[in-house]
């Protein structure tokens, strides 16, 4: 018999911690908005490196202000390669939970081998870039006024007439903070990983307790929980029971090792999948000892989470472009590292 409730409590720690990591970027894109661009302009060799650094945030937020400068013209076609090769989307905070170490590598390397995708597809396509304007009903990132994310003033009023949102958030991280500290969650053990999930934990429900309704409604309430949340949580629990069945019942890793190259095919192939959620069957995979580094290599490089969802609004033409790209940069480095024996 699976153990429901043990994966359960599981599935709650990753989830939770990616719920308080996307909240902790959210605020902090929301503090430095209005940067991007500024950086972002330069010559080629600066758009590709702060394409890859905005990728490589963990989660969407990046990868869309990058979309956003490309749909200005401050960038390059290769330069939104480059982001989306670096970038794992929602998955990079599942990462960062159950494979530190590699996870940290793997963004490296692939930030490295976004910088080159980058400069290999604008030394092929040139200045290409798409005139197609955005259409009003397509997928849009508006500008927003500066945000007073600390207004002493307000905060003791803002609890006073506490929103439901308000009052849920803060529950819940400090439900989440207790069973931390409890041991009925996360490592059992006092070690970094525990200490990491307390800090953020903390700063989570500082900002919850503090920022203004607006952006906890529109930004941490709407974006992050109501829309990233269920999703994150669901295919996590999904992909633990799976990988207890396929593991601890059907021992199908060693099917898994023996078919390796079938399923670097399936994991490029997935990886095309403009959503976060099916790729953390291979995270998981990985973690359990099931697939070699190659597969979760390749199908990070192929996928991007929701970053191409603003491009594909903009311009199908340049997302076949850029999918492509990425597809066969996949498979070919996934190819070559698992002739090597990784």
């Amino acid at each position: 018999m699976v153990d429901v409730f043990e994966v359960f409590k599981n599935a709650v720690m990753i989830a939770s911690f990616v719920f308080v990591m996307m909240l902790l970027i959210e605020y902090i894109n929301v503090l430095t908005r209005g940067s991007w661009e500024e950086r972002l302009r330069g010559h080629r060799g600066s758009q590709y490196l702060l394409a890859v650094l905005l990728g490589a945030t963990p989660g969407c937020l990046g990868a869309f202000a990058v979309v956003a400068m490309y749909s200005h013209g401050s960038l390059s076609l290769g330069a939104v390669v480059a982001a989306m090769v670096a970038t794992s989307g929602d998955e990079a905070f599942v990462m960062l939970v159950m494979i530190p170490r590699e996870a940290l590598f793997l963004f490296g390397l692939l930030g490295v081998l976004g910088f080159a995708a980058g400069a290999l597809t604008d030394s092929i396509w040139g200045e290409s870039r798409t005139q197609q304007s955005v259409r009003s009903d397509a997928f849009q990132l508006h500008e927003e006024a500066a945000c007073n994310c600390f207004p002493r003033d307000q905060i003791l009023l803002q609890w006073k007439e506490c929103t439901p949102a308000r009052g849920i958030l803060a529950t819940g991280l400090f439900v989440f903070l207790v069973a931390l500290v409890g041991g009925q969650i996360g490592p059992t053990a006092w070690n970094w990983i525990r200490v990491t999930l307390l800090f953020t934990c903390g700063v989570a429900l500082f900002i919850v307790s503090t920022v203004p309704d607006h952006f906890l409604e529109e930004h941490l309430w709407r974006h992050v929980a109501q829309e990233h949340m269920p999703r994150v949580f669901l295919w996590t629990f999904a992909a633990l029971i799976a990988m207890y069945v396929l593991t601890e019942r059907l021992h199908l890793e060693h099917v898994m090792w023996e078919g390796r190259w079938f399923v670097l095919v399936i994991a490029c192939l997935i990886g095309v999948i403009p959503e976060s959620g099916p790729h953390l069957v291979f995270v998981t995979l990985y973690a359990q000892g099931a697939a070699p580094f190659s597969i979760l290599l390749a199908n990070s490089i192929v996928q991007d989470g929701h970053g191409m969802l603003p491009m594909l609004a903009h311009s199908r033409r340049e997302s076949l472009r850029i999918k492509a790209v990425n597809l066969l940069l996949g498979f070919v480095v996934g190819a070559a590292a698992m002739a090597l024996g990784y």
